[in-house]
């Protein structure tokens, strides 16, 4: 790595020490949008900081095995010499991990998303994954110090759910971006006496939250906007006012709801919100179609058609069929522990999204 790189890696490692130091202070913790806002910031420079320090490691490991390949003593140089070809492998490795978490750190890293699941093939045991799939993301973004709003749900009189939306605040947008697509599920209901394997789907969305400068202009008179009482399973789910909120785009034909919250006024708003957003998703998917008729790829872009991933719960495995990766991480999977997905998948979809574009 050239000097240039190597100083900003520097100033990136003192900046996550700072930041850490930080988190300890007792002011800062019990301010929560400042201990989070950190948070979020150190769980971000994480990702590069730590391959740095096993960088500089290996340089150190290098030298010491350099040294140890000029003595005199046979058996030592013939050990240093494989631990050279050792180190010098970690050392590429390590590089390319660092080079490709800085071009992963690309726009619009700072964005919010709506995170959308919806049951696919496979009736109640669909609804079952789905919710499944929901306890997973909101277990990944509570340990990233993201905030999780709901914004709609549809529960399954079996478990689990037919449709959920959350809000996502926080630098979620890079993490979960590659997280749209067809999720399969192979597993034994609770329901099957005869222990055989039931195959079916989840459908996950990520849609970035419109900003100002994606310039999503709606005209009020092409809303048609709705009220009703929000439906649930009873208790303080259910609300006796008319705070539910349906809102159709008459020009798309989208329509989006929220019935989460018992103020009207705050249900507008985050339907109104999510209505931007799947515009803005629609208008770069006819941005991307454009692209796609160019040079012919696709990468990244969300198509929901596409299954990305199974979960195989008799062997304990997970598949990305998109980089071809097997991990028998399952259960620690499903705890909310993506990173071990996330990070190669991000690694790998980026760099080809870069050689495609060169």
């Amino acid at each position: 790595m050239n000097q240039a790189l190597l100083s900003k890696l520097d100033d990136m490692q003192a900046q996550y020490r700072e930041i850490c130091q930080q988190l300890t202070r007792p002011d800062v913790i019990t301010d929560q949008n400042t201990y989070r806002r950190l948070c979020q910031q150190c769980a971000q420079l994480k990702r590069i900081v730590e391959p740095y320090q096993q960088y500089k490691k290996c340089i150190m490991a290098i030298a010491e095995a350099q040294q140890l390949a000029t003595g005199s003593d046979a058996a030592l140089k013939q050990l240093a010499k494989q631990e050279l070809l050792d180190q010098r492998k970690s050392l590429q490795a390590l590089e390319q991990e660092i080079q490709a978490e800085l071009i992963a750190d690309e726009p619009p890293q700072h964005k919010n998303v709506f995170l959308e699941i919806r049951a696919g093939t496979g009736g109640r045991e669909a609804a079952i994954f789905a919710g499944d799939l929901f306890t997973m993301y909101s277990r990944y973004a509570e340990a990233q110090h993201w905030l999780m709003e709901i914004i709609s749900m549809h529960e399954s009189e079996a478990g689990g759910c037919k449709e959920i939306i959350v809000r996502i605040s926080g630098d979620a947008y890079n993490s979960l971006r590659y997280e749209s697509g067809v999720h399969r599920v192979q597993r034994v209901p609770a329901t099957e006496s005869q222990g055989r394997i039931h195959t079916s789907a989840a459908t996950v969305a990520v849609l970035p939250e419109a900003q100002a400068i994606d310039h999503i202009d709606i005209n009020s008179e092409d809303l048609k906007i709705d009220t009703f009482k929000a439906s649930g399973a009873g208790g303080q789910h259910v609300n006796k006012t008319d705070s539910a909120i349906r809102i159709t785009h008459k020009p798309s034909g989208l329509v989006v709801e929220c019935q989460e919250d018992r103020s009207q006024h705050r249900n507008k708003s985050q339907a109104m919100a999510l209505l931007r957003a799947r515009l803005l998703e629609q208008k770069q998917k006819e941005q991307l179609a454009v692209e796609a008729a160019a040079r012919k790829t696709m990468v990244g872009s969300g198509d929901r058609s596409q299954r990305i991933r199974t979960y195989n719960f008799p062997q304990g495995r997970v598949t990305d069929h998109r980089i071809g990766l097997s991990l028998y991480q399952l259960s620690s999977i499903m705890e909310g522990k993506l990173d071990a997905l996330i990070v190669p998948l991000r690694r790998q979809l980026q760099l080809q999204n870069n050689q495609q574009q060169q």
